[in-house]
């Protein structure tokens, strides 16, 4: 099966008014989406997400190497139909109400009057839109304001979702929201492509990530076996007391009666790990690509590791 995303080599320089090169946004870009998977991207700000994003896209044309989306060309109409995308900054006619708003963005994806109707309204329902329907979006506070531009990436019932901070603006609730939708659409078979600051939405969602920085892969994997401290093995159980704590996991299970004890991999938090990734790339000898796998010979050095088991009061 054909990747959802394939880049190779993928690169972008800007250039100067006098045709030099200037910003070197997306270096050497390598990355593979596969069908059904949650993928996160990373960086800070400058590190070239987004325009990553605009390439896959056909928004902007690549200085070298390859994009293909659906094993197509992203400027290819027949990849387009099968895309949605949420910008971090959308623009609406502030004259139309949500309806027309989605009205709108379906007739562009030539869909009968019956299904833009159908759909525009499920998709107002789900976002919790529907009791606004009728409002100018052009009244829409920043976060109603992020639910329509959902709505409209969804109109066209995209097998591909891509999102470029898809939380900014929302309340908690509306996060939360936004989060189950996309593990809903996961189950559905679609594929999200998801850039976003806010770590720990993309720590709750993502299957996989890669980390940019200046424009280069310095960071891909499973969530999970990034995030796994594999040199430190934490015990935990209930109900037991400090003493055993002390002891270990064969000595709990001979001792503590009715103890339900776990031997495994702590993890750290991906905000915790982006920090460490970025931090260590920028240090003296870290102009290199960084990246733990489980077959890795050894793990980076740790600012702190876990050193007791947390005490029961």
């Amino acid at each position: 099966m054909k990747p959802v995303i394939e880049t190779i080599g993928l690169t972008k320089v800007f250039k100067d008014f006098w045709h030099r090169d200037k910003v070197r946004a997306v270096d050497n870009l390598n990355l593979t989406v596969h069908g059904g998977e949650v993928f996160g991207l990373l960086g800070p700000n400058g590190s070239g997400k987004t325009t990553a994003i605009k390439l896959m896209l056909g928004l902007l044309f690549p200085t070298s190497g390859i994009v293909r989306i659906f094993g197509l060309s992203p400027r290819d109409s027949l990849s387009k139909t099968r895309v949605g995308f949420l910008p971090e900054e959308s623009y609406f006619y502030n004259y139309l109400n949500a309806g027309e708003t989605l009205d709108f963005y379906g007739r562009l994806f030539e869909l009968p009057s019956g299904e833009r109707k159908k759909r525009g309204e499920k998709l107002l329902k789900m976002l919790g839109l529907a009791p606004s329907r009728t409002r100018p979006v052009g009244e829409y506070s920043k976060g109603m304001a992020r639910r329509i531009g959902f709505a409209q990436a969804l109109i066209n019932d995209p097998d591909l979702l891509i999102l470029d901070e898809a939380t900014s603006g929302l309340d908690p609730v509306g996060r939360r929201e936004v989060k189950d939708l996309i593990l809903k659409l996961k189950k559905r078979g679609k594929t999200v492509f998801l850039s976003s600051h806010l770590l720990a939405d993309v720590e709750d969602v993502c299957d996989r990530i890669a980390i940019l920085y200046e424009g280069r892969l310095i960071a891909e994997g499973k969530v999970d076996e990034l995030l796994t401290m594999k040199d430190v093995t934490q015990i935990s159980a209930s109900n037991i007391s400090k003493e055993t704590v002390e002891k270990v996991l064969n000595i709990i299970n001979e001792e503590e009666k009715g103890a339900e004890a776990e031997l495994t991999k702590p993890m750290e938090s991906l905000e915790e790990f982006f920090l460490e990734t970025v931090h260590s790339f920028e240090s003296p000898g870290g102009k290199e690509q960084i990246t733990r796998t489980e077959e890795a010979e050894s793990p980076p050095p740790r600012k702190s590791v876990i050193k007791r088991l947390t005490e029961n009061e």
